[in-house]
């Protein structure tokens, strides 16, 4: 099996260290830091001082290169450019960085989401929001992938990413049969709340949910459509010896085409 079949079976792949990517996280490390100490960044951090959501944290250009540092290439920029037709403009990059206690509730989470996401790690599939005064759920964030780099050596017990795997294909299913009858231009307005949470909790009951740990230099891409989360913190001696918690800067480019490229192909 090749690199691609795997990715498109599982729904992930991992890449092992690469030297490019290596330079390229050191660089980004301190930076990282920097963001997650900034007084003006304090409404980035969430679960009473556990999660430091970190939109837009880093200031890399279209290409991902950091104001004098090097450039973002290597072998997962490679897969990406070989079989995503290449690498779309890319946003500033978010660092997510969890610390031990995690997880915390989140400002106004109530206990059943506050429930979710201890015993489901939050799952969800990115860039499907809530709206309105029901909380429903639409399609406003259509990703063409999810590249995760981390920036620190962190054990496995860190709050590690998971993954559902052959989630992906589930979630498609759910979402075409929310969409379906609709016209193309307008699923992004669709509600597709019955269909995600149908789709979500057939997820749990068939995908296998694994832990996803890498190191600086490594790093792991996850195809859009997959349901995914954050483990917690386990609370094992001497995990967060470092004082810095677990970084990864996560890349999630929009789609051209738009929710009908989201759900239709590869």
């Amino acid at each position: 099996m090749t690199q691609w079949q795997e990715f498109l079976k599982r729904g992930w792949t991992r890449f092992d260290h690469d030297s490019a990517l290596a330079e390229w996280a050191a660089y980004a490390r301190p930076l990282a830091q920097k963001a997650a100490q900034d007084p003006m960044h304090a409404e980035w951090l969430d679960c009473e001082g556990t999660w430091f959501i970190g939109v837009d944290a880093l200031d890399n250009d279209l290409r991902g290169t950091l104001p004098g540092g090097p450039a973002l290439h290597g072998a997962p920029l490679d897969f990406i450019t070989q079989h995503f037709g290449g690498i779309a403009d890319l946003h500033k990059a978010q660092v997510s960085v969890v610390y031990p206690g995690y997880p915390r509730p989140r400002v106004g989470e109530n206990e059943a989401a506050f429930r979710y996401r201890s015993r489901r790690d939050a799952a969800h599939v990115d860039g499907v929001k809530m709206f309105g005064t029901t909380r429903n759920r639409r399609v406003e964030e259509p990703h063409a992938w999810v590249l995760g780099i981390p920036l620190n050596t962190s054990p496995a017990e860190a709050a590690p990413l998971v993954i559902w795997e052959g989630s992906h294909e589930v979630m498609r299913r759910g979402f075409a049969a929310a969409v379906q009858g609709h016209a193309p231009e307008t699923w992004h307005q669709v509600d597709v709340t019955e269909a995600y949470k149908t789709a979500r909790a057939e997820v749990f009951e068939t995908c296998a949910r694994v832990a996803v740990h890498a190191r600086p230099g490594e790093a792991y891409l996850m195809h859009r459509l997959c349901l995914h989360g954050v483990a917690a913190w386990e609370k094992t001696p001497g995990v967060d010896a470092t004082g810095q918690g677990r970084a990864i800067a996560y890349f999630r480019p929009d789609l051209i085409g738009g929710v009908s490229a989201w759900i239709n192909e590869a």
